[in-house]
């Protein structure tokens, strides 16, 4: 069995940029992360800056991960929910440096949805994923 989780692309599609179409995982224990947003350990949020809201939810992401005794190559879905998709649009390459930095070259199954809003006031997108902790 696989230590690492690996991509699968069906015969004939192109390979997507930025993430993956479907991810195997290593055999494990589920791990669920709640949805984080751009806070700090405070609970307050770092920034009015989409870019920097992201980082700060993607370090949440991984720190909650890591926490669980797990791995970032062991995340398998990773869901964003921005309130408005031309902020992502806009800041797609500060977005893409922050997730490289953190996540390196894994690329889990992904989906992106805009929304009316989030709960927490002052919160521009919310990150939540789904992974293994390994055997």
């Amino acid at each position: 069995m696989a230590t690492h989780a690996h991509t699968v692309l069906p015969p004939g599609w192109k390979r997507p940029k930025g993430y993956s179409n479907a991810v195997v995982l290593p055999k494990g224990r589920p791990l669920f992360v709640a949805g984080m947003v751009g806070w700090n350990e405070d609970e307050q949020i770092v920034s009015d800056d989409f870019a920097v809201q992201f980082r700060q939810a993607l370090k949440n992401i991984c720190a909650c991960v890591e926490a669980a005794g797990s791995r970032v190559d062991c995340i398998g879905r990773l869901t964003i929910y921005v309130t408005d998709k031309h902020d992502y649009e806009r800041n797609v390459k500060a977005v893409g440096q922050a997730y490289r930095e953190l996540m390196g070259r894994h690329f889990p199954a992904m989906t992106l949805v805009e929304v009316s809003r989030l709960l927490e006031k002052g919160a521009l997108l919310e990150l939540e994923a789904t992974g293994v902790v390994p055997d």
